[in-house]
């Protein structure tokens, strides 16, 4: 009877989420929500809440309270901090319009380019390398479209292929700034396989094996696709969107040169330092928060060397505070999918789910872990729209299940954090293909068309190649 109420209740939750993420309402009240419902039933079934190790109030109805306020410490203290500081220092970046200088110096070589298609790979590349500066898809595809997006339709682009390739353009950039890459390598830094990870080592090390090889094969499949698409047309659109202009930045060569350089500097720091043990074998250790707090002071300094006036440099450093608070919202996400999870382990499913997956690995099936969780993200992007939602709800679970199935966790964490990001642009309804079907007057189906041969390809090829590397 005991196995009956868990899994009606943790089937009832899950739907639950899973229909609030296609309403797009908040997940994460609802995820802290039903951690705290799976907790009681959790009681009411003779199971702990939050683990053997968990010390009670003394009071049970209190409990799921304190294993809320505990994992906000350890999250805050861990991946959370990076988090805040990352952005932070973006915010920082946008109010110094270092962000706009980056943009501007990397689309102005785009205007000297005479083929059509030779713009298709070009510039989705470009646009995964602007994701650094800008990693929110919809920002991203507002900013390409004010810039970009009037060039290419200039050039004789149908507006068709310019959107696809701008509703593409934030996917799988190997970035340790990445929110997604720091959740998981603070989670892998617990286990003793991957103790003291770093984002750095996760990045360089695995995403960037499979990521960098996926992008290369989505520009190419990019190239082909929108040539075919163009095909079927009968004339090309060239009438100009009516899309928000970015400012003009103005400005010597110096300064457009170091400011172009400051929203990418935590980066370049960070792939200096990692180069540097490579290839030199000297024991530098730069965390990204390090690196992240280091170019906030040097961006500092070169700001009051531009306006020469100490207090509204100063003033301005106010933004970086906003920022962080600005990114609290990412950091509840993580804590309430823990506490989800918490949930989910207090009436036992995910002891459950682990005895049925001991042995998978033996019996030739490795795969189907991966498989099942790539599935469902693309089942949930595809509804709601959203790309790291249902990822970062399953950070938490994703060692325990790779160590129930007998598998690596890279193959676990890597194709599902991927699928996310890469799926984002076949969903109808994701925020950045309704954006750019609306700038270019265009149906979002028409937007998901262009988009949907490149990107599922892209999933193949990453899944493929990280069953190959890492099972």
């Amino acid at each position: 009877m005991s196995n009956v109420i868990m899994y009606a209740t943790a089937l009832l939750a899950v739907l639950i989420v899973v229909v609030m993420l296609i309403k797009k309402m908040d997940i994460k009240i609802t995820l802290f929500l039903m951690g705290i419902v799976l907790m009681f039933v959790g009681v009411l079934l003779g199971n702990p809440i939050g683990g053997e190790e968990f010390v009670s109030t003394g009071m049970v109805w209190l409990d799921p309270l304190k294993v809320i306020a505990e994992q906000f410490k350890e999250t805050i203290s861990g991946a959370g901090f990076i988090i805040l500081i990352l952005g932070g220092y973006s915010a920082y970046m946008n109010a110094i319009k270092a962000n706009n200088v980056t943009i501007s110096v990397l689309t102005k070589p785009i205007g000297k380019i005479k083929s059509v298609y030779t713009f298709v790979p070009i510039v989705f590349l470009l646009g995964n390398l602007l994701s650094l500066v800008v990693p929110s898809a919809s920002n991203l595809a507002i900013i390409l479209l004010a810039t970009l997006y009037p060039i290419l339709i200039q050039s004789g682009m149908s507006a068709l292929t310019a959107g696809g390739i701008i509703a593409t353009t934030a996917t799988i950039v190997p970035t340790p700034l990445g929110s997604d890459n720091v959740a998981i390598a603070a989670e892998l830094a617990k286990t003793t396989e991957f103790a003291g990870m770093t984002a750095t080592d996760y990045v360089f090390r695995y995403h960037a094996i499979v990521s960098i090889p996926t992008l290369i094969l989505i520009a190419v499949v990019h190239y082909f696709w929108q040539k075919h698409c163009d095909k079927k047309l009968t004339n090309v659109q060239t009438e100009m969107s009516d899309v928000k202009q970015m400012e003009e930045v103005t400005g010597g060569k110096l300064y457009r040169a170091v400011y172009a350089i400051l929203p990418l500097l935590p980066i370049l720091l960070l792939i200096g330092v990692f180069a540097v043990q490579k290839i030199a074998g000297i024991q530098v250790e730069i965390s990204v928060e390090v690196a992240t707090l280091f170019s906030f002071i040097i961006a500092i300094i070169c700001e009051w060397i531009r306006n020469r006036n100490g207090k509204a440099t100063l003033d301005m450093t106010e933004t970086f505070f906003k920022g962080m608070g600005s990114s609290m919202p990412i950091v509840a996400l993580l804590v309430a999918g823990t506490v989800f999870v918490t949930g989910l382990k207090s009436i036992g499913l995910i002891s459950a789910l682990q005895g049925a997956m001991t042995g998978m690995h033996s019996s030739g099936m490795g795969f189907v872990l991966p498989l099942v969780l790539v599935g469902l993200t693309a089942l949930i992007v595809l509804l709601s729209g959203s790309g790291t939602a249902l990822f970062f709800a399953m950070v938490p679970l994703m060692i325990p299940l790779a160590e129930a199935a007998g598998i690596s966790v890279l193959a676990v964490s890597i194709p599902m954090g991927l699928a996310g990001n890469l799926l984002r642009a076949v969903s109808p309804v994701s925020a950045v293909v309704m954006i750019v079907a609306g700038s270019v007057k265009k149906e979002p189906l028409e937007i998901v068309k262009r988009a949907s041969v490149p990107m599922i390809a892209g999933t193949i090829c990453m899944f493929i190649l990280s069953m190959i590397l890492f099972l």
